[in-house]
């Protein structure tokens, strides 16, 4: 018999389950979504118990989005959706979704929102939730493509996928004095960022300056930020998260087009590449190249020129 409870502040016990699922990750974590400001969401995380034990959680908020009130997971975070255990049973999965939007229907939500980890993110392949939902009505609003780069055990063997303009670019950047190196200069890559951002999409970040420096505090061994750069001044950067034991993603990327010519970005991934399989990670996310399905062709075209290729980012709802 499974049931259902709303989460009620036990964090070690959430974080702990998170650490051992199958598909958990860091934006899975109390951790993490603790860095939101308290009065930002509020918060409808739910947990599933079976013989008293925890078999699933739903991170979860009530957001209200013209005057429809949805059980969104989660509105701070790149993923959400339900965190299962490696040996998740096909009929608990049913009963778990089942349970959802039976609950969801008693207090009064008009719909549920939820985004899939990709596969990639899972110990094991799985689709039983992905299932679990279209079968209870669930339907995609939106299938994003994340670009991801399966990892060599060496850097000349995945130097080897990279297209002949890269592996030109990556010596063109040596060449030019490009230098990366792990840096703790957030406020550098920032302005950057920020400034990239503004011409491109005239968006800004999706967090503040405080907010990543903050995160990284809170993530020290999962947050990295690697810089390019010539003569001691940051003129690219990306910001890497260490989603899970196996992925990394690449949560920002940016760079200052004024040395655009002397390819820091291409010698970048190259170095954290490096990293990341000397770090035994087995996969490097590249993150979406797609905002509400709309491709972005020379991104896409960029990131396969290292050797990547696509992974769906689910997002599927239900209208109670």
């Amino acid at each position: 018999m499974i049931s259902l409870k709303r989460y009620s502040n036990n964090a070690g016990e959430w974080d702990r389950f998170v650490s051992t699922a199958n598909n958990g990750t860091m934006f899975h974590t109390r951790k993490f979504l603790g860095y939101h400001p308290s009065d930002r969401f509020q918060d409808h995380s739910l947990v599933f118990m079976k013989k008293g034990k925890p078999i699933s959680i739903f991170p979860a908020a009530e957001v209200l989005e013209d005057n429809t009130r949805w059980l969104v997971s989660h509105p701070g975070a790149s993923v959400g959706s339900l965190v299962v255990q490696e040996n998740l049973a096909f009929a608990d999965a049913l009963v778990m979704v089942e349970q959802l939007v039976s609950y969801a229907n008693k207090n009064g939500f008009d719909g549920i929102r939820l985004t899939q980890p990709p596969t990639i993110y899972s110990k094991r392949l799985s689709h039983y939730i992905d299932f679990a939902l279209l079968q209870n009505g669930f339907s995609y609003v939106k299938r994003e493509i994340s670009s991801v780069l399966f990892l060599e055990n060496s850097i000349t063997e995945n130097l080897a996928k990279f297209k002949s303009t890269h592996r030109t670019a990556v010596r063109k950047a040596e060449k030019s004095g490009v230098e990366i190196k792990l840096s703790d200069d957030f406020a550098a890559f920032y302005e950057i960022l920020k400034k990239n951002l503004s011409i491109r999409h005239d968006v800004s970040p999706t967090h503040t300056l405080d907010e990543l420096v903050y995160l990284k505090e809170l993530f020290p061994n999962k947050i990295h930020l690697f810089g390019a750069f010539m003569e001691n001044k940051m003129v690219a950067g990306v910001v890497n998260f260490a989603v899970t034991d196996n992925v990394v993603l690449a949560f920002y990327i940016s760079h200052d087009e004024n040395y655009q010519e002397n390819r820091p970005i291409n010698l970048l991934f190259y170095k954290i590449f490096e990293w990341a399989i000397n770090e035994k990670f087995l996969v490097f996310d590249f993150g979406i190249f797609t905002v509400n399905e709309e491709p972005n062709m020379g991104l896409a075209r960029f990131k396969e020129n290292f050797g990547a290729s696509g992974q769906f980012r689910d997002t599927l709802a239900i209208r109670l």
